[in-house]
């Protein structure tokens, strides 16, 4: 069981007490809020709340979350490219349109049903049943670079470099327009939206630090190229601070990217390298992916209309 804090604001004092938590916390839904409430398993100084309760300015909500039920994830032979591998770790190079694991409406085919065959479930287990090994997360349409942990040793000294920000990863991204410069720094926290739970947003519901720096790498007639660095790596990052500066990624519909540009599907987002001190070696290894055919077809026509 994981326990999450909610810290009620103002603005959301008055409002349904499930409807906003089940906005706030990821993969809860309102019924599942109600549910929980039901059996005790939200609480308010240390009292459970009623299932139509109202949120008050400066409470602290408690909402004990029960461990994800095991969604039986199988080894599959689904072939993935592997860029390294020893006893501790993988970097794999993911398709664009592959899930990194399995979900409600994605139960399998995903990245980690590929990895329990190829590894033979020697995975770390820190993340439990459903994401074994899953040290970080790329987005379903988002292509390149991820590494995977093969025991709580590597997952842990790994998840310490991502947390201090020593972990490198560069992406490559085609926006909608031009930056408002050659290249800069976006600082501008990230939560989740207020007004969709999938979403997140530029000072969103309990809003966490978020830093991505990008360089202009090519100009295009009604697009630019990028570079993008992570310094952090919240959840959806770059594309939600390339859509607050008015420049989505391309294809991504859901931040306000242009839809189908050029028959792109999803955003055009690839990550690119990533680098890391080896778990057991302590020694700094950095790998990259190049651009995907999908990308280098789309950079294509990009030229041709320019």
């Amino acid at each position: 069981m994981t326990e999450e804090t909610v810290v009620i604001l103002p603005e959301q004092a008055g409002e349904r007490l499930d409807k906003l938590l089940a906005e706030t916390l990821e993969g809860l839904t309102r019924s599942g809020v109600q549910k929980l409430m039901e059996e005790g398993a939200v609480l308010c100084a240390g009292l459970p709340v009623a299932k139509n309760a109202k949120a008050k300015a400066g409470e602290t909500v408690t909402v004990q979350i029960p461990d994800p039920v095991s969604l039986a994830a199988v080894p599959q032979n689904i072939p993935i490219e592997i860029v390294y591998e020893d006893d501790d770790l993988l970097v794999v190079n993911k398709p664009k349109g592959m899930v990194v694991h399995p979900a409600p409406g994605n139960p399998d085919g995903t990245l980690v049903n590929a990895l329990l065959y190829h590894c033979e479930g020697r995975l770390s287990s820190i993340n439990g049943v459903v994401r074994p090994g899953i040290v970080h997360r790329i987005d379903k349409d988002t292509s390149g670079l991820l590494i995977v942990a093969k025991n709580d040793f590597a997952h842990n000294a790994l998840a310490e470099q991502i947390s201090a920000h020593s972990f490198k990863r560069e992406y490559r991204a085609v926006v909608v327009g031009h930056m408002p410069r050659e290249s800069g720094t976006i600082d501008a926290p990230l939560g989740r939206s207020p007004n969709d739970r999938k979403k997140q947003a530029v000072n969103g519901l309990n809003p966490r630090h978020a830093v991505t720096h990008y360089q202009v790498l090519t100009h295009y007639k009604g697009f630019d190229f990028c570079k993008f660095t992570l310094e952090t790596g919240r959840t959806h990052q770059i594309r939600v601070h390339c859509a607050s500066l008015g420049h989505p990624v391309a294809g991504d519909t859901v931040y306000g990217g242009v839809k189908n540009t050029h028959g792109l599907q999803g955003q055009c987002l690839h990550a690119a390298v990533i680098g890391f001190i080896h778990p057991r070696t302590k020694e700094y290894l950095e790998f990259s992916a190049p651009l995907p055919e999908w990308f280098e077809a789309f950079l294509e026509k990009l030229v041709a209309s320019d």
